[in-house]
């Protein structure tokens, strides 16, 4: 059911552009890496990077599948590692630490 409903949601969010916000008004973009539970496929890591990347104020998102790793690039004024970390719990997954 979980990966039914993440795929939909991935579905919807590739049908739309995806333009990051590289050089976002001269803003330098912080990194903050997160230990993700939840990946069952390469899907899974592909799906979440492109859902973060769909968020104002996420400018990259690598996720890597086995490994359950997420880099996110993201500018401060715009959004906090706190709301990145509520996101991916909200899509299904469960964020172990910030690393």
């Amino acid at each position: 059911m979980f990966r039914r409903h993440f795929l939909q949601l991935m579905t919807l969010a590739s049908a739309g552009s995806l333009t990051p916000l590289q050089g976002f008004a001269g803003e330098a973009a912080r990194n903050v890496t997160y230990e993700v539970r939840g990946f069952s496929c390469i899907t899974c890591a592909t799906g979440l990077d492109t859902m973060l990347n769909q968020q104002r104020g996420i400018v990259s998102s690598k996720s890597t599948y086995p490994e359950g790793m997420v880099k996110v690039g993201y500018i401060a004024e715009n959004i906090t590692e706190e709301r990145i970390a509520g996101f991916i719990t909200d899509l299904g997954f469960k964020v172990e630490a910030r690393l």
